[in-house]
């Protein structure tokens, strides 16, 4: 009995090591098989395209748009490609983000005023009047709630937001006319975008709606009486010098032009966490590499400009610049009146715009103003 008993034993512990060690073979070649799909799927390549608002290769625009591509290739180790087209090589420059929010296109770049037209609130993230320098835009996205704001607006458009690029502080525009008061933009017609626009709808202008590549002929054909487009870098590329007598300055309107970078939300929500990881860091270092690049553009271009082309620079008179102060304040009142979203950025740029007034009045505001006295 005890042998026979010893048996049964051994057979019922035998059978118990058996069933443990299939449970742990079997949950190895489930974790192996995980492992094994992760490596795959980190191995496999994404290919997606871009769209873009600018004409292809255009200097800091188009070109930004490449660098931000390439970066991504290149930090993914290939995992991540980006081929970029340019505005109307796929769709048209003003469908960019129509393509990205349906998916047809997994992201787009462009600028947020753009879009305004979808999402009222998203003209505020390019630049409002009299508002933020560049890095102080910068600052506002990273540390001031802007990068929430602008994820809540452009959600509703389907997409993830990112800035990926600064045109640095524009001019004032080329005009046909001299402006020695307010009352000139009365019954001008002028190229302008953005909340820049609406002001000047308010002091009686006509706005008119067109793309990089339209600039020229428009105002050579009279369609337009004046247009603002960027700064020197960019107007000396498309010659917009050749049928415009003056140049315009300060960019009252645009103190700092943020660009966009847009991807379709279910896109983005099938990369890895790895991978975006890097777009997000690869937009960070093109918005940089764009400003700088534009920087250094500009210095150049109006140098040239004046120069070369006998470019005839002139200031807004003060009195100008006072009254579109008065009426972009007036302005957005109106347009955040009817729109929470709308008031909800454009409180929290304002808040974040006079903290930084009173900081600059004692550090760059003042050093600007020093250096341009005494250093020749």
């Amino acid at each position: 009995m005890q042998i026979t008993n010893g048996v049964f034993l051994n057979k019922k512990i035998n059978r118990r090591k058996f069933i443990k060690n299939t449970a742990i073979a079997s949950s190895i070649a489930v974790l192996s098989s995980n492992i094994s799909i992760k490596k795959l799927e980190a191995k496999k390549k994404i290919n997606w395209k871009m769209v873009t608002t600018w004409p292809k290769n255009f200097p800091g625009l188009g070109t930004g748009a490449e660098i931000f591509a390439k970066t991504i290739n290149k930090t993914s180790g290939g995992r991540l490609n980006i081929s970029v087209f340019g505005a109307g090589e796929i769709v048209p420059a003003f469908e960019a983000m129509d393509a990205v929010s349906s998916g047809a296109i997994e992201m787009g770049h462009g600028g947020p005023y753009y879009w305004k037209g979808k999402v009222a609130a998203a003209q505020y993230l390019s630049a409002i009047p009299f508002g933020l320098t560049p890095y102080e835009q910068n600052s506002w996205f990273e540390k001031g709630g802007g990068q929430d704001i602008a994820d809540k607006i452009y959600k509703k458009m389907g997409c993830k937001f990112f800035v990926c690029g600064n045109t640095g502080p524009q001019m004032g525009g080329w005009f046909n006319k001299k402006i020695e008061s307010i009352k000139d933009f009365k019954g001008l017609k002028m190229r302008i975008p953005g909340l820049g626009g609406e002001v000047i709808k308010a002091a009686g202008g006509t706005v008119v709606n067109l793309h990089g590549g339209e600039l020229l002929t428009s105002i050579q054909s009279g369609a337009i009486d004046a247009l603002e487009w960027v700064g020197p870098y960019n107007d000396l590329a498309f010659g917009i010098h050749k049928a415009s007598k003056y140049y315009y300055y300060p960019g009252w309107h645009e103190p700092g032009g943020v660009l966009d970078c847009f991807i379709n939300i279910e896109k983005w929500n099938s990369l890895p966490k790895d991978l975006q990881n890097i777009v997000e860091t690869s937009a960070k270092a093109t918005t940089q590499e764009i400003t700088n690049e534009m920087i250094a553009g500009n210095n150049v271009a109006l140098k040239t400009l004046i120069e070369k082309h006998n470019v005839k620079l002139k200031p807004f008179p003060e009195n100008v610049l006072k009254e579109l102060a008065i009426l972009s304040k007036k302005v957005m009142q109106k347009l955040i009146s009817t729109d929470p979203l709308s008031q909800e950025v454009y409180s929290s740029i304002v808040k974040f715009r006079n903290d930084s007034i009173k900081r600059s009045k004692v550090s760059e505001e003042k050093f600007l103003e020093t250096r341009s006295k005494f250093v020749t």
